[in-house]
């Protein structure tokens, strides 16, 4: 096996990868070539000349006593072992207990070791493959992707191709009454990536996550691309409502107006992509109290009191219901979006009639309990 180290690179150019990579592979498959053909247990290694680029496969033994018990004793496994002597042959400077390696040669193993050491480079080469488009897809978490979709199965999830993975939408981070068929092209933006032990690398999409909303808004709002306007928080009640906050870096950039574009067609584009969902922007503020006045827009709030990770909101009669939204939803994305626990007090009140936000139910029953009947 002369000349590796063309091999390798032709490896490397043909599969893609780094030159150390390809080199990694070749030695490791060769290494477990050995192990089969020969002895399973001895100690191989692999050394290729870089400037000849020659290739030769090593054993290593164990330099022992003459007539040592490791020798009687280990008589089937005779070659991981020899004796002083015999070592001082080839090393006259070699101690009892050094290691002494002595080169294999390449041609006594045979066809049958051909047909191995074709199979284990295959594989190794095919296992680092996949361990980088892991390592690049990891990386991508959080970034949007337009895929096919390939297959929709009995529970609604959707799978979809997306260049050299297979990609999975769950039902459960697809838009309620969101419905795909085999090739639409589907934009989502990837939630997770992870290897399953029978199914190996997994790719998982989401259209709910907000994070889908903030990569929309980028895409739409060169403002946003090019970090003219900042996205500090998003919440998301799927296909119903959204909050997103923003500031500008510069004076010269309205970053609610840049976002919302003329007419409203910026952030309709990024709401038609999300079956209609309502997207309120805020600007996003470094005063607690006026983050939460802000985000429980449109309505209008009397005063924010902070108190740890609660904020106690006193609010005019007439602006409950607007602060508290249809079946809480305004009040719900306010606390995801502040990440405070909402508290409600109508001005002029003399008890409390809060909400704790963080509960994400909001159903009607709860809001009679918290809110009274009205």
């Amino acid at each position: 096996m002369e000349k590796i180290g063309n091999i390798i690179e032709s490896i490397a150019h043909e599969k893609g990868l780094k030159h150390e990579e390809a080199k990694a592979a070749v030695s490791t498959a060769l290494i477990q070539t050995a192990k089969k053909v020969f002895v399973q247990e001895n100690e191989y290694a692999v050394e290729i000349d870089e400037k000849t680029k020659d290739l030769a496969l090593m054993q290593k033994v164990l330099v022992v006593e003459n007539d040592s018990k490791k020798l009687e004793e280990n008589i089937d496994d005779i070659e991981k072992f020899i004796d002083i002597d015999s070592a001082k042959e080839v090393d006259p400077d070699i101690e009892i207990g050094d290691e002494l390696t002595y080169t294999i040669s390449l041609d006594d193993m045979g066809r049958t070791a051909a047909a191995i050491l074709y199979r284990e480079l295959e594989y190794h080469i095919q296992r680092i493959m996949e361990q980088n488009i892991f390592e690049r897809y990891r990386q991508r978490v959080g970034e949007a992707v337009s895929s096919s979709v390939v297959r929709v199965d009995s529970n609604e999830n959707t799978y979809l191709e997306y260049k050299e993975v297979k990609a999975i939408l769950p039902m459960k981070s697809r838009i309620k009454g969101e419905k795909f068929k085999v090739g639409d092209v589907v934009r989502s933006v990837i939630r997770k990536v992870f290897i399953d032990k029978k199914l190996g690398m997994q790719v998982e999409l989401s259209r709910t996550s907000p994070k889908f909303l903030e990569e929309l808004l980028k895409l739409q709002v060169p403002e946003i691309k090019d970090e003219l306007v900042i996205i500090h928080a998003s919440s998301r009640i799927p296909g119903e409502r959204a909050k997103v906050a923003l500031s500008s870096v510069t004076p010269n950039v309205d970053a609610v107006g840049a976002t919302v574009g003329t007419k409203g067609v910026r952030i309709n584009a990024v709401s038609q992509e999300l079956d209609g969902e309502n997207i309120d922007c805020i600007e996003y503020s470094d005063i607690p109290e006026m983050y939460v006045s802000r985000a429980l827009s449109p309505a209008i709030i009397s005063a924010v009191r902070i108190e740890g990770e609660k904020a106690i909101v006193t609010i005019p009669s007439d602006q409950k219901s607007k602060a508290i939204g249809k079946s809480g939803i305004n009040i719900r994305l306010a606390s995801m979006l502040t990440g405070y626990e909402i508290e409600l007090v109508e001005a002029g009140a003399g008890t409390s009639e809060g909400a704790n936000s963080k509960n994400q139910e909001g159903g009607a029953d709860a809001l009679k309990a918290l809110f009274g009947d009205d």
